[in-house]
C-alpha cells in the first residue's frame, strides 16, 4: 500500500472503517450502484431547477444561479479529479491487492466483471461534487429543510462509494467538506451579489 500502507494510525483507522461499512447487505449491491450514478438523480435535478426558478422568480436571476452552480462544480471537481488525486497518488481500496479477500466489490448489471474505478480515490469527486451542490442549492433555496435533506442525500451518495469498495471513508469525508466549503463559497458570492444589487435599486 506504498506511502498509504499499514503503521500510519490514520491508514489504520481508515482501513478498519472501510470495512466495517463496505458492506454487503441484502439488496445492497443493486441500490448502492444505482444510487451511485449521476443519471438515476436527473429527475431530481429538474426538480431543483424548477424550486430555483419558483424561488427566484426572474429568468436572469435564474441565470445567475447556474453560473453560480457551475462555479461550485468546477471547483469541486477540478480540485479532486484534476488536483487531489493526481498529486497524492492514493489508489483505491478496490485496487488494493492485500484488501481483496476483504474487500466486498460490486458486479454492475449486465457486466461481467466487478467495477473497481479509476487507479485513485483521494479524494471523492461523488462527495465534493454532491456535497457542493448540496450547501449551495440547499442555500439557495432557503436552508431549513430543503438544506438538510439535501445535504443527507449527498452523505447517501458518498456512502454508496464506501459499499461499492472504491473509496474509503477518508475519502468521502475530505471530498464531502471540500464540496461544503465550495458551496458555501460561492453561496457567499450570490449573496454578496445579490447585496450588491440591492444596494444599487435601493
Amino acid at each position: 500500500m506504498g506511502v498509504w500502507g499499514a503503521g500510519n494510525p490514520l491508514v489504520d483507522a481508515d482501513v478498519a472503517a472501510l470495512l466495517a461499512l463496505n458492506g454487503p447487505w441484502p439488496g445492497g449491491d443493486s441500490a448502492m450502484w444505482w444510487i451511485s450514478q449521476t443519471w438515476t438523480w436527473l429527475p431530481l435535478y429538474v426538480a431543483l431547477l424548477w424550486a430555483l426558478k419558483r424561488r427566484l422568480g426572474s429568468w436572469a436571476r435564474w441565470g445567475w444561479a447556474m453560473a453560480v452552480i457551475a462555479l461550485s462544480l468546477a471547483g469541486t471537481d477540478l480540485g479532486s479529479a484534476r488536483l487531489a488525486k493526481p498529486l497524492v497518488e492514493r489508489p483505491r481500496p478496490s485496487h488494493e491487492e492485500v484488501l481483496q479477500a476483504e474487500l466486498h466489490v460490486v458486479t454492475p448489471p449486465g457486466r461481467t466483471v466487478p467495477y473497481r474505478g479509476g487507479a485513485y480515490g483521494f479524494f471523492s469527486s461523488h462527495a465534493a461534487n454532491h456535497m457542493g451542490i448540496a450547501v449551495l442549492v440547499g442555500g439557495l433555496l432557503g436552508g431549513g429543510w430543503p438544506l438538510v435533506a439535501l445535504v443527507g442525500w449527498a452523505l447517501v451518495i458518498g456512502y454508496s462509494r464506501i459499499y461499492l469498495g472504491v473509496h474509503y471513508p477518508g475519502d468521502v469525508l475530505v471530498g464531502a467538506s471540500w464540496g461544503a466549503i465550495w458551496g458555501s463559497a460561492c453561496l457567499a458570492i450570490w449573496n454578496r451579489m445579490l447585496g450588491a444589487k440591492r444596494a444599487r435599486t435601493a
